[in-house]
């Protein structure tokens, strides 16, 4: 007999239910600590061995959950009520199919957080730009005086801030493709997807595959709800018909929108719907780098305006909260992050540019000299939307990774130095060599980062590393400011 689903809305009584979390990476250890607590009996599962996740072990025997390592025992599949799985375990593992076949319930954290969560969700996807508009939006909703968790696909699991909200609270959550493809009753009072370009296919297998997931982000929205959606991307354009919330648009180009963000040469505008739109803020309070930031400051514009003032202007109080806010918000680590200058050379970390969209809003944001580390896990991409790009500002690219002979093949045409560096200290230390003061070194993969390293966070923070050891070798001193864009 399987149990009956807990109650939508405040997650439902978990006490002696046989739970099996499929996963031990850091969203799977915040499900089974989050389950445990509430008296369900839950075995965690994982195929890495045992010596890969000792200290994950520790933390799960210290909670009397039950572990199974080195593959998934099809006994515990059989004796589960509900199976929660995490973003990283591919949806379509034949265990869960098998499971889904005999009825047993298969959600992922996202679709058990949010049936937990008290107050009100904004969620956000899209293929580049998450994590900078999360953060972003939670800070400006904080300047306006909101009570505000952020997470989701960065930082604390979505599940792990249940237990923080409360009825007043706004939760931000990124949300990735692989986090919505398990959803069922997952709601979103505001509803944001940036843009999608290709990336994932590996795991998805095509693009309307991984289209479908993101869509996923509307489900369960009603006309009281929020969309905000990219007015130049068509893909977003389609999906405005794939709710039924109120519509608004962020647009970066200049073009007029009927509701949401746009912009003239001066300023940021807010448009209410069926108002008239007037300047919120002007361009120069972004402290962003590059036309990408411009649209993610202008999304977390128009989610927090959706959340605080969707049919009206502003008060002048709130436009100067709203300016304060955006003025002192700094760049993500790893999102196009100005790591130092030495030697006259400028060093950016954008691990995060894990597919071609993201590193090609990288290369835009400089307007040339600059050395450029690719490569990593191959995501099935195509990196030949590179080339010219790269031929117009890059001195050099250098390839690391597993993928660095599919794009040399595919860069040919170029014609700029591409050289085999194969490793990222070696990359750095080639650039190093070459670069001339006023260029920049730029790490922007176009790739995933788990054929070298544990994720692009690790691949980020080992890029950094290494610069600031040179930097205390050479006894210069630290300077955390990003210098100006000429």
């Amino acid at each position: 007999m399987r149990m009956a689903e807990p109650n939508p809305v405040r997650g439902g009584e978990w006490s002696g239910r046989q739970v099996l979390v499929v996963g031990m990476a850091r969203s799977g250890l915040a499900v089974a600590q989050y389950l445990h607590r509430r008296g369900a009996r839950v075995v965690i599962t994982d195929q890495r061995p045992a010596q890969e996740l000792s200290r994950e072990i520790r933390r799960l025997l210290e909670m009397g959950v039950a572990i199974e390592t080195g593959g998934h025992g099809e006994r515990s599949f059989q004796e589960a009520e509900i199976i929660v799985v995490s973003p990283g375990v591919p949806a379509q593992l034949p265990e869960l199919e098998h499971a889904r076949s005999r009825g047993i319930p298969v959600w992922g954290e996202l679709e058990l957080a949010t049936r937990g969560l008290p107050g009100r969700l904004a969620a956000i996807t899209g293929s580049n730009g998450k994590t900078t508009t999360t953060s972003l939006t939670g800070h400006l909703l904080r300047g306006l005086g909101g009570k505000v968790l952020v997470g989701g696909n960065i930082g604390v699991p979505l599940i792990g801030l249940a237990e923080e909200a409360d009825a007043e609270t706004i939760t931000v959550a990124e949300t990735s493709s692989f986090q919505l493809e398990t959803v069922r009753d997952f709601h979103a009072q505001a509803a944001a997807v940036l843009n999608l370009t290709p990336d994932h296919l590996d795991r998805h297998g095509t693009l309307e595959a991984y289209i479908a997931a993101k869509r996923k982000i509307f489900a369960n929205q009603t006309a009281a709800d929020f969309a905000i959606l990219n007015a130049e991307d068509a893909v977003c354009r389609d999906f405005a018909a794939a709710t039924p919330a109120r519509k608004f648009w962020f647009d970066a180009s200049g073009a007029k929108v009927t509701a949401g963000m746009m912009r003239n040469t001066e300023a940021i505008l807010w448009k209410p719907p069926g108002r008239a739109a007037a300047p919120l803020l002007t361009l120069d309070a972004n402290p962003l780098r590059g036309r990408h930031n411009l649209e993610n400051a202008m999304a977390a514009l128009a989610i927090t305006a959706a959340m605080f003032f969707s049919d009206r202007q502003p008060g002048a109080e709130q436009r100067a909260r709203l300016a304060t806010a955006l003025r002192s918000f700094r760049a993500v680590e790893h999102r196009l992050e100005f790591v130092a200058r030495m030697e006259g050379v400028d060093y950016y970390n954008d691990s995060k540019a894990t597919n071609v969209d993201a590193t090609l809003k990288a290369l835009e944001a400089f307007a040339g000299g600059l050395w450029v580390i690719l490569g990593g896990k191959d995501k099935n991409s195509d990196y030949r939307p590179l080339a010219e790009p790269l031929r117009q500002r890059a001195r050099g690219v250098l390839l690391i990774g597993a993928a660095a002979e599919k794009i040399a093949q595919q860069l040919e045409a170029a014609q700029i130095a591409v050289q085999r560096t194969h490793t990222l200290a070696r990359a750095l230390a080639t650039a190093r060599e070459q670069a001339r003061p006023g260029e920049t070194v730029l790490l922007a993969p176009a790739c995933a980062s788990f054929d070298q390293f544990q994720n692009y966070e690790h691949r980020g923070q080992i890029f950094k590393q290494i610069v600031r050891e040179w930097e205390a070798a050479a006894g210069q001193s630290p300077q955390p400011d990003e210098p100006k864009a000429s």
